[in-house]
């Protein structure tokens, strides 16, 4: 904890950070469809199972968010991962909160200098504030049907780079979260 005191009174700004993954595919998930009574439904269905992993951070206060693509969840993606983060940040220090996946918790993992993990309890995903931002996504890119993989690629950066910092805070800002930032930001 001196620690972190020192390089805070260095000038580095600390920032408070979620982290998760998220599958994105093209198996079609059917939900429910209105028509009329006695009208049988008809919707296309993809069987693909091909997918890729969205490894995503959000800072709730701001609004800032990053976002890569992996093929798989595992702890050297999440290596690189974090490397990247690491730099994105710059000077900054970050308390990034992760979840307890064996990727995240892996003993080859190299932590940067300028992130702190801490994790939330197990089979808490409510805890998150990412959790609903990668629910957006997914729904947003249900709507249409994708019939490759690079397709749904296509759809989720265009997404992404229509997401601006309001609506990333409108998602992930939770009264409890921003109480308990402007409360330790007032120490």
């Amino acid at each position: 904890m001196l620690a972190l005191q020192e390089l805070l009174g260095q000038g580095k700004r600390l920032r408070y950070l979620f982290q998760d993954e998220s599958r994105m595919g093209l198996k079609t998930e059917p939900r429910r469809i209105v028509t009329t009574r006695g009208v049988q439904p008809m919707v296309r269905v993809a069987w693909k199972r091909q997918s890729f992993w969205l490894y995503g951070v959000v800072e709730p206060m701001t609004g800032w968010h990053f976002c890569l693509e992996y093929p798989k969840l595992s702890a050297q993606h999440f290596q690189e991962f974090l490397d990247t983060v690491s730099s994105q940040l710059g000077d900054d220090i970050a308390l990034l909160q992760i979840d307890q996946a064996a990727a995240h918790l892996s003993y080859n993992l190299k932590w940067p200098e300028n992130i702190i993990p801490i994790c939330q309890p197990a089979y808490c995903p409510q805890l998150n504030p990412i959790e609903r931002l990668c629910r957006l996504l997914n729904l947003t890119l249900r709507v249409r049907y994708s019939t490759h993989v690079l397709e749904l690629r296509d759809r989720l950066h265009e997404v992404l780079s229509n997401l601006t910092s309001e609506r990333v805070i409108s998602l992930t800002s939770y009264d409890y979260i921003l109480e308990a930032l402007f409360y330790a930001a007032s120490m």
